[in-house]
């Protein structure tokens, strides 16, 4: 599966339901926790933090099995009422609710009867930051919180989550490949910023705050 440049996901896990409406199977879930401190690959720990969704572009986004974008099952268009998709946002992070096929698409139908056993009970999504901090990161564990998200593109129902307060998830070896990318960006801008200071204690401080306050405004 290819992804555009920037796109990484996550899995959260988050709560699934799900119920029937004539032919149609309905899930509802909730791919984006706030507050949750997941392990990301034993590089670093990350959080989502309140209001990072303010702004972000929701403008398409699909509903996929484990991240798989060669099949749609539901899909929302400028969140219309008209959509197989809605979203909406609360203090707590993204919900979904999606129409799927299950009279019509034997895919769609064993998507649901999966969520509906507990079979998948998981959710992640997919997804770009617009502006993040880090903290620690000169340590082996150091913590990332994602302040803002760009765009969201798809949500998926998962196998194997990461953030233990989402419902449906699942993470590929390149998501952890962006993610330790990022990781060594961080630390890397981190020592060339040091380096420039010459080890003069007043322009190393001048240096750390300076870099602290360009990893809060800008991300990695």
């Amino acid at each position: 599966m290819k992804k555009k440049k920037g796109l990484v996901t996550r899995d959260y896990k988050t709560t699934l339901e799900t119920r029937e409406e004539g032919e149609a199977g309905i899930i509802e879930g909730r791919p984006i926790v706030f507050g949750e401190y997941a392990d990301i690959g034993g590089m670093f720990r990350e959080t989502i933090m309140p209001g990072a969704l303010d702004g972000c572009d929701l403008t398409d986004v699909r509903l996929c099995l484990n991240h798989d974008t060669g099949y749609v099952y539901a899909r929302s268009r400028n969140n219309n009422a008209n959509s197989t998709m809605q979203l909406w946002t609360d203090e707590r992070g993204l919900n979904i609710r999606a129409s799927l096929a299950i009279g019509e698409s034997p895919k769609a139908k064993d998507y649901y009867s999966a969520v509906s056993r507990g079979d998948m009970d998981k959710m992640s999504f997919m997804f770009a930051i617009a502006d993040e901090e880090w903290d620690d990161i000169d340590t082996d564990y150091p913590t990332r919180r994602i302040l803002k998200l760009s765009t969201v593109v798809e949500v998926s129902a998962v196998t194997f989550p990461a953030y233990e307060a989402t419902s449906i998830n699942a993470r590929n070896g390149e998501a952890l490949e962006s993610a330790r990318l990022a990781l060594e960006s961080a630390r890397e801008a981190r020592k060339n910023t040091l380096d420039s200071a010459k080890c003069n204690p007043l322009e190393l401080e001048k240096a750390r705050f300076d870099f602290l306050t360009k990893f809060k405004r800008e991300g990695v």
